[in-house]
């Protein structure tokens, strides 16, 4: 990875007629579906839209997102013609935003993203990643559930990727499906990315305080725990609701009145329909276990007899596909006195 400092220069070109794309929506921190909207990247057309600026060897084209403090934008590299993702933040908060990045640089092959070089301007620093096709949301949104034996493949990269970030002392925090993205067209292979909010202990204390997540995602003693709860088991629960909903095609916890969705997930109301494998019935449930003691951790969860390779031809194919297993299209905005 390559820090570099280089000043930001507007470019300057003749008047011609630009191609409009939609925007995606602004991502709302706690929401349920913040972008239902692909976002994969546009193909590009003939016509180039007019870049907004150029940095080193980076030319910054139309902004993607804004989550937080960080600004998503498309970005070509001039000499390769390759496209990148751009993550721009500022310059004063930069090294607290990559600091997780920079502790999983060197890890190779546990499908976390890696940061491809860093240009630091006057006010911003510009934090450049390979690109991708998507994220996982979105592709299971349009498969609207996947079978056991692609749920599992992927579910088990999600894992190693958690088991790499907390071995290394990182805990995720706001772990939802939409945090991986597909590295290959077939969307076949996934990396973990989305680090900027990740917290980055400085011993293996992962008791933490601060109320941080997806409503969707949140684990009940978030919800009703006043101080103090395990980041490390409260990531676990998250992934527990990731696998569900690769299974069944919809949250375990879901209601439109965000009362009667943290009642549920306090109690852990849920149920596995019919048709769900045994195996990953245990998983499930070991998961999602309301004792954040219980709970299995990334390592046990890459052993569990449903997770084995070889296990993967003898998982079932899932359920029957209908309107009611759908994620949900509804977004629920986070209450402002208590997510962060």
């Amino acid at each position: 990875m390559n820090t570099q400092r280089a000043r930001l220069r507007p470019l300057h070109i003749p008047q011609r007629k630009q191609c409009v794309f939609d925007p995606s929506p602004d991502l709302i921190g706690g929401s349920l579906t913040p972008d239902l909207q692909p976002s994969t990247p546009p193909s590009l057309p003939d016509k180039e839209p007019k870049p907004i600026c150029e940095i080193g060897r980076y030319i910054l084209l139309e902004q993607k997102e804004v989550t937080g403090k960080v600004e998503v934008q498309r970005a070509i590299h001039r000499d390769t013609q390759e496209e990148f993702i751009c993550k721009v933040v500022p310059l004063d908060t930069y090294r607290q935003s990559m600091a997780a990045y920079w502790r999983t640089a060197c890890i190779e092959g546990q499908h976390v993203s890696q940061v491809e070089e860093i240009l630091l301007g006057q006010t911003k620093a510009y934090a450049f990643f390979k690109n991708h096709y998507g994220d996982l949301h979105t592709y299971v949104r349009s498969k609207r559930k996947l079978r056991e034996g692609e749920a599992g493949r992927l579910f088990r990269q999600i894992m190693l990727a958690v088991q790499a970030c907390h071995e290394r002392g990182i805990i995720l925090r706001d772990l939802k499906l939409r945090k991986f993205v597909c590295v290959d067209e077939e969307r076949t292979e996934l990396r973990l990315d989305g680090l900027e909010d990740a917290c980055v202990l400085d011993d293996d204390n992962d008791i933490l305080s601060d109320k941080h997540g997806c409503p969707a995602y949140v684990s009940p003693e978030i919800l009703t725990t006043k101080q103090q709860y395990s980041g490390r088991a409260a990531d676990m629960w998250s992934a527990g609701v990731m696998l569900y909903t690769l299974l069944i095609g919809r949250y375990p916890f879901h209601d439109a009145q965000p009362g009667n969705l943290f009642s549920k997930i306090r109690r852990g109301a849920y149920s596995v329909p019919e048709g769900v494998s045994s195996r990953a019935k245990c998983l499930i449930r070991c998961v999602l276990r309301l004792d954040p003691c219980q709970r299995l951790t990334a390592s046990q969860v890459l052993v569990h007899p449903w997770l084995r390779p070889n296990e993967s031809s003898n998982r079932h194919k899932g359920v029957p596909r209908d309107q009611d297993q759908s994620v949900p299209s509804f977004t629920l905005e986070e209450e402002p006195s208590f997510f962060t």
